[in-house]
């Protein structure tokens, strides 16, 4: 089936920001002696508290796409979100916490060995393994993400043993419809730096899963799937990088292997902690994963050197196995900027 996916030109437009070379705030401005990093930083938390005060998701979504403070950040989020901390989500939150201390399922099982074999071996994340297992099985206990995406493919349907099949004795299972998948931990992960309480951190979670992630692991038509942006990713690096295309081709290594990890993850747990909260920032301001395989694009095109060198996957992969040193607003610059 044939999906259409915007060319460069069209998200260069959408990214007007960034393809314009705007001075966005973020961690690379401090290192940057030709920037004053602290009056940029004062401007924009001035003008944050004024949009906070208006309280006003738009106007929110646009004070993003400049950069955003790293106080200002989870209430920024919260209210794009619409992820507000009244006395239903709190009820909410302590039935789903009752949920799991009455019953356990089967897929505990499984989010106990996500936790153990992401979160908790992540130099930067193991500290919250214990906020993890509350809000992973909390989540996985949730009817309400079923009903808002009643398409979600990954869950079972189950009869109530000795009554008659019927629709009021049947149950869904997981009640979420979620199952989870090896990463699935990583989605979530990220939100701990941001929030000390854990119902704040639990429904702005949930509101990014069910605007954007639950898009990364299901196979469907939305221009924002993983099969979209697959195919996005593709054709920018066959149209823009032939050469790099070839070489891979040439290798017999479909270029897709080697960045459908960090695409699925929305590159959780392969960014450091500071720039995947940036790249997130842009997905929200402009509301869109597209910027997603653009960035995957740019690091590729950014170890194409190295990458040149070697033939073997194994090889392509230790090229590309360290991003600790990605800077994401200047290659997304980069990558974007107009031809001269």
């Amino acid at each position: 089936m044939p999906l259409k996916v915007k060319n460069l030109v069209e998200l260069r437009n959408m990214y007007a920001e960034l393809s314009r070379g705007d001075l966005i705030l973020n961690s690379n401005n401090f290192v940057n002696p030709s920037q004053n990093y602290a009056t940029l930083e004062a401007e924009r938390i001035a003008l944050g508290e004024k949009i906070l005060a208006k309280n006003y998701a738009p106007l929110a979504q646009e004070f993003l796409k400049k950069g955003c403070p790293k106080c200002m950040r989870s209430k920024m989020w919260t209210l794009i979100l619409g992820a507000d901390v009244k006395p239903v989500q709190i009820a909410h939150f302590d039935s789903l916490k009752q949920n799991v201390l009455q019953y356990d399922l089967m897929i505990d099982k499984l989010i106990i060995k996500d936790i153990n074999l992401t979160a908790s071996n992540d130099d930067q994340y193991f500290v919250f393994e214990d906020v993890l297992y509350q809000v992973m099985m909390c989540f996985s206990r949730d009817s309400d993400i079923l009903k808002q995406l009643p398409n979600q493919p990954a869950f079972m349907q189950v009869g109530l043993k000795g009554r008659p099949n019927t629709a009021e004795n049947t149950l869904v299972f997981p009640p979420s419809g979620v199952i989870p998948f090896h990463g699935f931990t990583m989605y979530a992960a990220p939100f701990c730096y941001l929030y000390n309480n854990s119902v704040e951190l639990y429904f702005a979670f949930r509101g990014f899963y069910l605007r954007y992630w639950h898009r990364l692991h299901r196979v469907c038509a939305s221009p924002q799937g993983i099969v979209a942006l697959c195919l996005q990713f593709e054709k920018l690096l066959q149209c823009f990088q032939p050469s790099l295309w070839h070489h891979f081709k040439k290798c017999r290594i479909h270029p897709l292997r080697v960045v459908i990890k960090w695409m699925m993850r929305a590159f959780s747990g392969h960014l450091p902690p500071e720039q995947l909260l940036t790249l997130w920032d842009i997905i929200l301001a402009y509301d869109s994963l597209e910027v997603v395989p653009v960035l995957a694009l740019a690091i590729v095109v950014f170890r194409k050197q190295n990458l040149m060198k070697v033939n073997t996957l194994a090889n392509i992969e230790a090229v590309l196995a360290d991003l600790s040193s990605i800077a994401v607003v200047p290659l997304l610059q980069m990558a974007f900027i107009k031809d001269n």
